[in-house]
């Protein structure tokens, strides 16, 4: 833990103490800290914040901290901690909007097919809470499309991942010739082609049907996107970091 700068040492800390919390509270703490849908009962706009601390489970903050440590390091190193922090936290917010535009996107094009056939709101809110239907609807919309809606009305969306995005992207754009072991297979591969690729991964599974769990690879997207632009604004516009001290 001593090689591990304070900044990067304290959000690990941080993530441990929600995990092992939210492990004691069950779904009160997921009702209150994951975050949902901004038009669902339980959004609260805090959880645009709480939500980067919680997990899914070991695995799902085992590896999030990992790459925290293992990327955001040499970040804190370069930039300073004020600096990281901004820029941690601005990828998690993108993250977040854009996983939530995506869910707001699926909800209301079902919400559109189903408005010109005279369906109000509040018969169609009773769809996405309860999950039930009439079968003439599917006459209107498809089957696949008002699963997708309901799901995203009430999806609780946690985890560092979208910040971690925009961390691999700050790393991989400031040491781009970097040489990272994959695990599988177990080759080198330099940061500039492994980010990419993975978010080329996420943008594919986001957009196909095919799945690898419940994962929100928006979110995803979203934090990569975020963190590019913000390092690619600094570099252009040659930020100090001494504005940051």
């Amino acid at each position: 833990m001593r090689t591990i700068p304070e900044t990067i040492k304290q959000l690990l800390i941080v993530n441990i103490l929600f995990f092992i919390g939210s492990g004691f509270l069950g779904d009160i703490a997921n009702d209150l800290l994951a975050l949902h849908y901004f038009k669902n009962d339980r959004f609260i706009f805090t959880q645009f914040l709480t939500h980067m601390f919680m997990h899914g489970n070991f695995y799902h903050i085992l590896f999030n901290m990992f790459a925290l440590w293992m990327f955001g390091s040499p970040l804190v190193q370069m930039w300073g901690s004020k600096k990281f922090l901004f820029f941690y936290f601005s990828a998690g917010f993108g993250a977040a909007a854009l996983q939530l535009l995506v869910y707001h996107l699926e909800i209301q094009s079902v919400y559109y097919a189903l408005e010109v056939n005279n369906f109000t709101f509040n018969s169609f809110k009773q769809i996405l809470i309860e999950g039930s239907y009439n079968t003439s609807i599917l006459q209107f919309v498809d089957e696949e499309s008002i699963n997708s809606a309901y799901s995203a009305y009430n999806s609780s969306l946690v985890g560092a991942s979208g910040a971690i995005y925009g961390v691999l992207v700050a790393f991989a754009f400031s040491f781009p010739n970097s040489e990272l072991m994959l695990l599988f297979p177990p080759i080198p591969i330099k940061a500039k082609f492994l980010v990419p690729g993975l978010i080329l991964m996420d943008l594919f599974f986001g957009f196909s049907s095919f799945s690898l769990g419940p994962i929100a690879h928006f979110a995803h997207v979203g934090g990569a996107l975020t963190g590019f632009i913000m390092v690619w604004y600094w570099k252009r516009n040659q930020f100090n970091n001494n504005r940051w001290n």
